[in-house]
């Protein structure tokens, strides 16, 4: 729709967030996004070092990159930190569908899972169920601490106001065509401006798991990667090789499987 909607304005300047141009790239048009699977990477070293059941729950809406990046990220987020941590993936098929997040929870917490997450748009329904249930949740999209002040471990937000402003100036100013912009823009750690931060910690996330988030923050931002190698699919086979560090597209790419570590069938 945006491929569109530009070739008929080729006087606008059309940016969509998320999804990935193949080929030629209109010079009026562009795609960004933050790297969510870094921040999200971050909340599962919090959430395996939360769990006492090793069972860590995954409530997604549809296996597209941005989601199958985030569950393949929590995932080794938490297992570096807790071997035997595994996590339960549900899909809802929704974006929002409050019954169906409902319904996935109870699932996953009659499953024995202690500490839930998710990838959905509406985040109310699975922070308050989780808090309702005792068990602990991380957060997305938005800081949702205030409805699980007992439960609440850490999550990711969206803070894209910078990236907004420079945008929009940079379309004013008639600099669009070939700047950064026009392209498939990602944004991460080691560039310093990922839009996508880090939440506020919970009462149970201690002094000793934030320096180790901290640390590997640190190691993100300079030359890793949560994706650097070796990872593995769940067969087994190689997704990416030992010290490869895959750039920002290459991610986008080969999330079309869960890694080891991630329980359910992509739909």
């Amino acid at each position: 729709p945006a491929m569109k909607v530009a070739e008929a304005h080729p006087d606008v300047v059309v940016v969509q967030q998320g999804n990935f141009i193949k080929g030629t790239i209109p010079a009026n048009v562009g795609t960004y996004f933050g790297t969510v699977y870094e921040p999200v990477y971050l909340a599962g070293i919090a959430a395996g070092k939360s769990t006492t059941s090793n069972k860590l729950g995954y409530v997604y809406a549809f296996p597209i990159p941005q989601t199958t990046s985030n569950i393949n990220a929590f995932a080794p987020g938490a297992q570096s930190v807790n071997p035997d941590a595994e996590v339960i993936t549900v899909s809802t098929s929704n974006w929002c569908d409050p019954a169906k997040q409902a319904e996935a929870a109870e699932s996953l917490i009659g499953q024995g899972v202690d500490v839930i997450t998710q990838h959905q748009d509406c985040t109310g329904t699975i922070t308050k169920a989780a808090e309702a249930a005792g068990i602990e949740v991380v957060g997305y999209h938005a800081d949702a601490s205030e409805l699980a002040p007992h439960g609440w471990v850490t999550g990711s937000e969206w803070a894209w106001d910078d990236m907004y402003i420079d945008i929009v100036e940079t379309a004013l100013a008639g600099d669009f065509t070939g700047s950064k912009y026009n392209a498939n823009f990602r944004v991460g750690y080691k560039d310093g401006a990922n839009p996508f931060v880090q939440s506020k910690y919970g009462p149970s996330v201690d002094q000793a798991t934030q320096d180790l988030i901290v640390e590997a923050k640190e190691e993100i931002s300079t030359t890793g990667s949560p994706f650097e190698g070796p990872v593995y699919a769940q067969d087994g086979s190689v997704l990416v090789a030992e010290g490869t560090v895959p750039t920002y597209a290459e991610i986008e790419e080969l999330n079309v499987v869960f890694v080891k570590g991630v329980i359910g069938d992509i739909p």
